[in-house]
């Protein structure tokens, strides 16, 4: 496979999986499928982030990465436990 081609059969899979979380989370539903409204949600997580000068940001990753680590945890412990 050329080299082009594996890029982008990767970006996609990487895109895929993006919009994965995106539906996890319940924001298709409760955005009623808007994506101006997911965008604008997520141009505010962005803008919360930004910059070396917020000392919260550091923080609010830590405690979104502490959720959704648990999610995947709690998740796969129901797969397991239902035989998947």
């Amino acid at each position: 496979m050329r080299d082009w081609a594996k890029e982008r059969r990767e970006r996609t899979r990487h895109l895929i999986e993006l919009g994965g979380l995106v539906q996890k989370a319940g924001l298709v539903d409760l955005t009623a499928d808007d994506r101006a409204t997911l965008l604008g949600a997520f141009l505010e997580l962005a803008e919360q982030l930004q910059g070396n000068e917020n000392p919260s940001a550091a923080n609010l990753k830590t405690r979104w990465r502490r959720q959704g680590l648990n999610r995947f945890r709690a998740e796969r412990e129901d797969n397991e436990g239902n035989g998947l």
